[in-house]
């Protein structure tokens, strides 16, 4: 069995076509077809199953790519912890978030690329929860900043860095015309407001709609969007209010005109934290990531909103 058949059986999963499959992997379609051909000769069982085109692999065939992904991660970071151990770790760190976690990444590749000059950073932004996880199990990924509650099932390693808090945006002209003088909302006051969240189908809104749940209150904002930096600028534009991640005020401050107010009764709060592939031992990569985490120090960093002195 050759390293190169499981790279053709790879590309070929991943991309549900042999002569894109072959383009991918730099070689002809028979050359790629001739490989796979032998690996399941080799096997004894079909991996693909055949017709004039493409259909699919087959249940064997789809265990096979699993066992694939990981031989030839396992090769790659045999590979990078030899050249780290030579000349210094080098190489690209590819990393997934979701959109709500952005924040964290930005601190965590400062660090990183401060202790490995010779590495580069590639940063995948707005990922779906389910993306990371199936991008982690392919090695696709070599870590992520997502909720715990995404991924607890999946066996990933798990490193903590934060709690998310939120906090209602709103302009102050809005806070005025209520009234509004206290330093903190609860989340059915906030519900009042004409709302503008983010899509159903991401995390970070699920989240919003489980507190709101707790409380014996629904919402249906007037506005939705899959950007956090959608939301501040619809606050801004508009009549509309939002419900942000506390982290995300670290980035922007409290906007002009702006009144950030935190969501209490209860104090709502969701575990992020680095995620890496369940391997051992952690590849070179990873444990440098790690090691950027102790340095980073998010959580004391995004302890405390930006005082209002931000806000003018």
């Amino acid at each position: 069995m050759l390293l190169r058949q499981l790279e053709y059986l790879v590309a070929l999963a991943r991309a549900r076509h042999f002569a894109k499959a072959a383009q991918a992997c730099y070689v002809s379609q028979p050359a790629l077809s001739e490989g796979i051909r032998k690996l399941e000769e080799e096997l004894g069982i079909p991996l693909v199953q055949r017709g004039r085109r493409f259909e699919g692999l087959t249940p064997e065939g789809e265990r096979v790519v699993l066992w694939a992904q990981r031989i030839l991660a396992d090769r790659d970071a045999m590979q990078d912890e030899i050249q780290a151990l030579q000349a210094g770790l080098s190489g690209r760190l590819r990393i997934g978030t979701v959109p709500t976690a952005a924040t964290a990444v930005a601190l965590l590749t400062q660090p990183f690329c401060a202790a490995n000059p010779l590495a580069t950073v590639q940063v995948f932004a707005d990922l779906q929860s389910v993306d990371i996880v199936d991008r982690l199990h392919a090695y696709e990924l070599d870590a992520a900043v997502t909720y715990h509650s995404t991924v607890v099932e999946h066996g990933f390693k798990f490193v903590p860095l934060y709690r998310e808090r939120y906090v209602l945006l709103i302009r102050r002209d809005a806070r005025d015309a209520r009234d509004v003088r206290a330093d903190e909302i609860s989340w059915e006051d906030a519900a009042q407001y004409p709302l503008c969240l983010l899509h159903p189908g991401m995390q970070g809104r699920q989240v919003l709609e489980a507190a709101f749940e707790a409380v014996g209150v629904s919402v249906t904002p007037r506005v939705e969007t899959d950007s956090i930096a959608s939301l501040f600028a619809q606050v801004r534009s508009g009549q509309w209010a939002s419900i942000v991640p506390h982290a995300w005020l670290h980035v922007f401050g409290v906007p002009a005109g702006m009144h950030a107010v935190p969501l209490v009764r209860p104090v709502r709060t969701e575990r992020i934290g680095l995620v890496l592939p369940a391997r051992e031992p952690v590849s070179v990569i990873g444990q440098a990531l790690i090691d950027a985490v102790e340095q980073a120090g998010i959580a004391t960093t995004l302890e405390r909103l930006p005082d209002e002195s931000f806000s003018r």
